[in-house]
């Protein structure tokens, strides 16, 4: 699966612009810690690991050099598949195996996320507490199934974006 993705701030009147038709899907609260080496070797990289509750997700970034405005990423879900892509053996934990090769958590963040969907779109608006920082964000996402998708798929957020903001 690959996501198609663009955060910004908004204020309350887009806010509102954007939400307008849009179904509620569900409101939770969860925690992300981050783990990296201590000379950020992933995340200098736009690679994203962290674990969400008790499961470890990995974000590769998946770049269109003639697409700025959108992330796109790959995402990889359970300790099994990251160790492959990392080649990180199973001797014990995850946690502990990833701690050998340096990894440690580096932040924190808590987020209290609001889901709507609108004309196959997922829209997340985000408060997060990261302990030193608060932050408001909004999310459009769309899930493709093909990597070719993924720039069509983007030139569907900018439309959105443009249109509604």
């Amino acid at each position: 699966m690959f996501e198609v993705e663009q955060k910004f701030r908004l204020s309350e009147s887009q806010s509102v612009k954007l939400l307008d038709g849009a179904e509620f899907v569900w409101k939770k609260t969860f925690t992300d810690v981050y783990y990296d080496t201590v000379e950020f070797a992933l995340t200098k990289n736009d690679i994203w690991l962290r674990k969400r509750g008790e499961i470890f997700e990995l974000k590769l970034p998946m770049r269109d050099a003639g697409n700025s405005l959108t992330q796109q990423y790959q995402e990889i879900e359970g300790e099994e598949k990251i160790r492959e892509i990392f080649a990180i053996p199973a001797l014990g934990d995850f946690e502990g195996d990833i701690a050998k090769f340096l990894y440690a958590p580096f932040c924190d963040c808590t987020t209290t996320r609001r889901k709507f969907k609108k004309d196959g779109f997922t829209i997340d608006i985000d408060s997060v507490d990261c302990g030193d920082f608060l932050y408001e964000l909004a999310e459009i996402e769309l899930l493709v199934v093909e990597k070719a998708q993924m720039n069509e798929a983007a030139r569907k957020i900018e439309k959105l974006m443009s249109s509604r903001i």
